[in-house]
């Protein structure tokens, strides 16, 4: 790894991380909207979780995926990461989108097709990591897990409320 000030790669820390909660904090803010009436309303599996288990879940893949984004970061030089950091940002923006459709928009079925492209955009973005920082990519992993579940109960949703 290149060499930096420690200041330097403080501040970088702070800013990936920060950034991944900000899009946490706006995606909460859009499903505050509905999680109490619209959210409860629907039919569910039986392997949903509890409401309260996703804000500590996601804030925690948040912090990882800040701590991934920044060891990529401070890998390599700007043309190595420029690649999977704008990965990256397509990803977290993919991630904020489909809080929009399913909780704002309160669309089901294009929320599925929302989280499938999420989910390959995920992927990429870990082998892309993968390939500037190990660690980097296994810190991703338990976002893919969690993506991948989040996929299989968006579409379970959506099978038990197919007019939606």
């Amino acid at each position: 790894m290149p060499a930096r000030p420690r200041a330097h790669d403080a501040a970088g820390l702070a800013l990936f991380v920060a950034l991944c909660l900000g899009i946490g904090a706006l995606a909460a803010a859009v499903t505050s909207t509905s999680v109490d009436d619209w959210y409860e309303g629907l039919a569910k599996p039986s392997f949903t979780p509890p409401n309260e288990v996703f804000a500590p879940v996601w804030t925690a893949l948040y912090v990882l995926m800040g701590v991934a984004a920044w060891r990529v970061w401070r890998s390599g030089d700007a043309d190595t990461v420029r690649g999977p950091l704008t990965l990256f940002v397509l990803q977290l923006a993919l991630n904020l989108g489909w809080t929009v459709v399913f909780f704002g928009l309160q669309k089901i079925g294009s929320a599925v097709a929302t989280i499938v492209v999420l989910d390959v955009a995920i992927l990429v973005t870990t082998l892309a990591f993968r390939t500037v920082d190990r660690t980097a990519a296994l810190l991703m992993m338990p976002y893919c897990a969690w993506a991948a579940f989040a996929t299989v109960l968006n579409v379970a949703i959506w099978r038990l409320n197919p007019t939606m």
